[in-house]
């Protein structure tokens, strides 16, 4: 945890800019009633006017200190206002205005602990980088953008708030990637476990429509803040018990990023829920919520809203596969989108005047983990590799090289080898496993680093007053 007391001094200058005029305090009227000697007249602050009254008035003022930098009461406001009407818009019963309003400064906080750990490592989104997230946003509506900015604007989101909404959430896409998705592994021998599971359990897969509640318990919790929580999820369970909507309660209760949106998680199959989960839920019925379960991350409890099964497996039809290889270079503080293209039309340029070998350029410069093996990724089915690459790669014929194609993971050059039409193998059911369990660790793993970056923030909350 932070020094606290470094925070009143960053925070006082902050505080500066939250309050209008100086003339709120009394340390500032007791200056000004002092005597001093006569000056000549000093021209005004150019773009500051002053107040009209010796009182002043407060135009907004620090509701929560998180670390070095503050949440005000305006920008609570601000998001309570949207919350308000996009939870209208989807027909979500609202919570209590002090329920809602404590649930979204929760977040509030979360979500500002996490942006300054990626202003720490350095994660950053250009204005190219954004101009194109929001490009594929417009284009997925199909929209032009400036559709887009005038539907923003027309629900009332200014267009700059929305881009810089835009770039938060890629920040924080690029952190999480960082820190939680490179660092889950999935052994063999957890592999060989789930296909033996799979080949023993029934024909017929259940596939859940889940909602949740979880009150969350603090790391390093005592015992008795561990009871407290468990007495809330009981009160929780109790008001379902007696007819409480599940919705509303999600929105007031629980501490799990989707809260606000009435606990909805969607369709789960049931083998890539945590067992923990599994045994209560294939017990009950659609519409039935199952007893308080208590895991490592806090006490849940998940209603099941539907039920459905899935058709026994089919035989699966022919597919072509597709052996490729590829350069990626990763956007980053040092390495720009533009800086990354230009430098992958470089390449191009040498392997097309016969220059270089492709798989030397690649163990040269690909940020990617099969630079060691010139850039190989193997034979590729359909689905193995994002929509822009995939797309990209089924264009080109073999020993041909792209363009630079942009993806999530920055930008790539790729050569299709050779191509074949196939069954699916064992090493493709060996994948789907592997992305499964990845997935049923992802949600897992993602909770508990939020949970421990707020744990390590210093947060401070302001009276009303102040």
């Amino acid at each position: 945890m932070r020094n606290a007391s470094m925070h009143q001094l960053k925070i006082a200058a902050i505080l500066m800019c939250a309050i209008s005029g100086a003339a709120t305090s009394s340390a500032w009227a007791q200056q000004a009633a002092a005597p001093a000697p006569a000056k000549p007249a000093a021209a005004p602050v150019k773009g500051f006017t002053p107040p009209a009254s010796s009182k002043g008035q407060t135009i907004d003022s620090i509701a929560v200190v998180v670390n070095d930098d503050v949440i005000t009461r305006n920008e609570v406001a601000a998001r309570i206002k949207a919350v308000e009407q996009r939870m209208k818009a989807q027909n979500v019963p609202l919570p209590d205005p002090a329920d809602l309003r404590r649930q979204l400064l929760e977040r509030m906080i979360v979500e500002r602990a996490q942006m300054q750990l990626a202003k720490e490592m350095g994660v950053r989104v250009d204005d190219q980088t954004l101009d194109r997230a929001i490009g594929r946003i417009a284009e997925q509506q199909k929209m032009t953008i400036q559709d887009l900015r005038n539907q923003m604007e027309k629900e009332g989101t200014p267009f700059a708030a929305f881009r810089e909404e835009i770039r938060d959430e890629i920040i924080m896409q690029r952190l999480r990637e960082h820190e939680v998705d490179a660092k889950i592994q999935i052994s063999d021998s957890e592999v060989d476990n789930f296909l033996e599971a799979e080949k023993a359990a029934a024909n017929e897969q259940v596939e859940l429509n889940l909602s949740q509640i979880l009150v969350r318990i603090p790391e390093n919790s005592s015992p008795e803040q561990i009871a407290a929580r468990r007495a809330r999820a009981e009160e929780v369970s109790r008001q379902l018990r007696t007819g409480a909507d599940f919705a509303k309660m999600a929105a007031t209760y629980s501490d799990a990023s989707d809260a606000l949106n009435g606990g909805e998680i969607g369709w789960r199959n049931s083998d890539r829920l945590p067992p923990l989960f599994t045994e209560q839920l294939l017990k009950l019925k659609a519409g039935q919520i199952t007893p308080i379960i208590k895991s490592n991350t806090g006490f849940h409890i998940l209603k099941v809203v539907d039920r459905r099964t899935a058709a026994q497996a089919q035989a699966v039809d022919a597919v072509q596969q597709t052996h490729a290889r590829h350069i990626l270079l990763k956007v980053t503080p040092t390495m720009s989108a533009a800086e990354a293209k230009r430098k992958l039309l470089e390449l191009k340029e040498r392997l097309d005047n016969k220059a270089a070998k492709f798989e030397d350029l690649a163990r040269l410069f690909s940020n990617d983990g099969s630079a060691s093996k010139g850039g190989d990724l193997g034979w590729l089915y359909p689905g193995d590799t994002v929509p822009e690459f995939e797309a990209a790669m089924n264009g080109l014929k073999p020993g041909q090289v792209s363009d630079p194609i942009e993806t999530s993971f920055g930008f790539h050059l790729i050569e299709v080898l050779e191509r074949k039409s196939d069954d699916v193998s064992k090493e493709k059911q060996r994948n789907a496993a592997r992305n499964a369990l990845r997935e049923r660790k992802l949600e897992e793993a993602t909770e508990s680093w939020a949970r421990e970056v707020r744990d390590r923030a210093y947060v401070e909350f302001r009276p009303d007053d102040q």
